[in-house]
């Protein structure tokens, strides 16, 4: 049974009440403390210390100051005024305060759920407002964008219209010169003026081995050149000392078309396999998790295709035109089993980085849209 604490102290002004319990040496870790606007419970085994106030505070106002062995109580009252004593006249009666007990239980568990509500509210409208604001970065820099190709098509317009004017002028140069060597065709003596044959020549142009399409103006030639060296790299089958595998088992790009056949037949089971013995030999191609995340996808095995989506996006880099087909099924797929999870706010933003990659895809534009309208209204 506990020991009620009697040795406490308290004074008051008109607004406050100021109560000192002393903590008898139990350390303030321990001590539990639970108030409410007409009760105040301090419980640290084997003390306990409880008042029925004589008038209701302010518990939204009330602070409690722990340290030096005491527990100090500054209390706001609901009603300025001089009460002269701390507990209620009716504090002596036991049903009265085992009744006042268990409302004040009730309530505070009211007041708990209450606040879990405001909480809950309060966060779906952050979350909203974070969709909003991403929705609203990313249109300004989709309009960023189109601003700065309109801006280049402008000065590509400008400098073919320069380019004719040019010609334009070239060609009336020519004609007249033309017509001045038409007038100099025949010598003083009305022989015809022949003129010297023209030398032959041999003019020699190379070009810039290129395996990406996109001219060299328009490349980055550091991402292609970071991204054909870990293609290099990747490729590079490492040393499996299995001597049950033969030797095509051993060849990571033989096992990933032969999980690739599994795929299309509807076997994915089988393909999941084929791809985790070719991760085995080289865990460097993005090719292989990337299908494998797809296998997963089609087994609803979502965790596990978020974790090799992602992993394939880890490869993907340096972000160049070669890879980017590959970047935007894997923010697809991951974004999808997101969803399939319930991670609508994670789903979107994979939609939508696959969208930067391939802005004219409608199915990706509905797929996000569809998403949008979930989130707004859950």
């Amino acid at each position: 049974m506990p020991i009620a604490v009697k040795d406490y102290v308290w004074d008051e002004t008109e607004v406050s009440i100021h109560i000192t319990i002393p903590l008898k040496g139990v350390k303030s870790s321990k001590a539990d403390i639970f108030l409410t606007d007409d009760y105040l419970k301090v419980n640290y085994p084997p003390y306990l210390f409880e008042v029925l106030l004589f008038k209701p505070v302010d518990d939204n106002k009330g602070t409690a100051q722990i340290g030096e062995g005491t527990i100090v109580f500054n209390l706001v009252k609901q009603q300025p005024g001089i009460w002269t004593r701390l507990t209620s006249l009716e504090s002596g009666d036991k049903e009265l305060m085992k009744s006042k007990r268990q409302l004040a239980v009730e309530a505070a568990h009211k007041k708990a759920e209450e606040e879990k509500k405001m909480a809950a509210i309060k966060k779906r409208e952050a979350d909203k407002y974070a969709l909003k604001e991403q929705m609203r970065l990313d249109e300004e820099e989709r309009k960023r964008i189109e601003e700065t190709k309109e801006a280049e098509r402008r000065k590509a317009t400008e400098e073919i219209e320069h380019w004719k004017e040019h010609e334009v002028q070239e060609s009336v140069t020519t004609d007249k010169q033309k017509e001045e060597n038409n007038g100099n065709m025949f010598h003083k003596d009305g022989t015809v003026a022949i003129a010297a044959p023209r030398q032959g020549g041999n003019i020699q142009v190379t070009f810039t081995p290129r395996v990406f399409p996109t001219p060299m103006r328009e490349s980055k030639q550091a991402d292609e050149d970071a991204w054909l060296k870990k293609q290099a790299e990747a490729r590079r089958i490492a040393d499996c000392e299995d001597s049950d595998l033969s030797a095509e088992e051993k060849n990571p790009q033989w096992l990933k078309d032969k999980g690739d056949g599994f795929f299309t037949s509807g076997n994915y089971l089988a393909a999941v396999n084929a791809y985790n013995l070719a991760i085995r030999l080289d865990s460097k191609l993005p090719s292989i998790f990337s299908n494998r995340a797809a296998c997963h996808l089609k087994l609803r095995n979502f965790m596990k295709c978020i974790e090799d989506s992602s992993k394939a996006l880890e490869l993907l880099t340096p972000p160049v035109l070669a890879n980017e087909t590959a970047r935007a099924r894997s923010h697809a797929r991951r974004g999808t089993s997101f969803c399939e999870l319930e991670l609508y706010i994670e789903g979107l933003q994979d939609y939508e980085a696959a969208l930067k990659i391939n802005p004219n895809n409608r199915q990706l534009e509905e797929d996000a849209e569809k998403i949008r309208t979930i989130i707004q209204g859950s």
